[in-house]
């Protein structure tokens, strides 16, 4: 099994910034993709920000130039640095992860359990 651990939400105003974090750990062989979404209230999930093994990366439109995401690969983690915040950012954003098992080999996609991110003055 394998655990993700977000951290860093929080009440921000608007133009502020916030850094998430995101820890994997448990049964890991390897991380093929790394990344986060958010889902607002009344709207459907959506992709934020990704990182691929390989370093590549991909943004909402919505996000780029704002937020930046970065890995840590030695410790399994992802982050998520929010910068120029906005009211429309508000959402819980959901740290995700495509894992292949130590165990299995097998390579299914994994989800935190949420932090709650408001931009509001």
């Amino acid at each position: 099994q394998v655990q993700l651990v977000e951290s860093g939400g929080g009440l921000v105003q608007p133009g502020g910034s916030l850094r998430l974090s995101c820890a994997a750990s448990g049964s890991i062989f390897s991380i093929e993709v790394m990344g986060w979404y958010r889902q607002a209230p009344g709207k459907q999930r959506e992709l934020v920000a990704v990182m691929a093994s390989g370093g590549s990366t991909n943004y909402a439109d919505s996000v780029k130039g704002r937020f930046t995401i970065s890995g840590d690969n030695a410790k399994n983690t992802v982050y998520l640095q929010m910068n120029s915040l906005k009211p429309e950012d508000t959402a819980v954003y959901y740290c995700s992860a495509k894992v292949t098992s130590r165990i299995s080999r097998y390579l299914r996609d994994y989800w935190g359990q949420g932090t709650q991110v408001t931009v509001s003055s």
